[in-house]
């Protein structure tokens, strides 16, 4: 019994080093990734505090989408690294993405949409503007809606209608 414990203890320790390098190159490549995860949340951070719209800033919604997605390739990068087989997490991820953009396209679609009206802001608060049948004032610029008042009543339409629609700023 003590052969069989020593034996399996020796073949325990082989292993073990032999998959030191893996393993510390695989902690090298999350670190790598952490440290771009760190300042990809900087410069993110910089750009936000520059921006003029403090209420709904875009930067942050960036830097959230940007430091999720770069952990998430660090893990499976590492996971690679240290030999094991991830086709299988890269095929669910794509399947998991796959079913929430279809889920969602049409959320999506107005977040997408109300990043770019953020961005390039072809129209701001207080303008006039008339769009998708309705003409007012611009209340709030969402990042999902924009908000307009025309004779006392509150219309939410979400930015996709805006950016497919024709936009006449009065």
């Amino acid at each position: 019994m003590n052969y069989y414990f020593q034996a399996l203890s020796q073949e325990f320790l082989g292993a073990t080093v032999s998959f030191l390098p893996e393993f510390l190159s695989g902690l090298f490549v999350l670190s790598f990734f952490y440290l771009l995860n760190f300042f990809a949340g900087l410069i993110f951070k910089s750009m936000a505090k520059r921006s003029l719209d403090k209420k709904h800033n875009v930067w942050n919604i960036l830097r959230t989408v940007t430091r999720l997605i770069l952990l998430i390739i660090g893990v499976v990068t590492m996971l690679g690294t240290w030999g094991i087989d991830v086709s299988a997490i890269i095929t669910g991820l794509g399947l998991t993405g796959f079913a929430f953009g279809f889920a969602l396209k049409d959320t999506l679609s107005s977040i997408l949409a109300g990043v770019m009206i953020m961005l390039y802001r072809p129209f701001s608060i207080n303008d006039k503007i008339e769009t998708c049948g309705v003409e007012g004032t611009v209340k709030s610029i969402d990042v999902r809606y924009t908000t307009i008042e025309d004779n006392g009543h509150l219309h939410l339409i979400p930015n996709s209608k805006i950016m497919t629609e024709k936009v006449t700023i009065i």
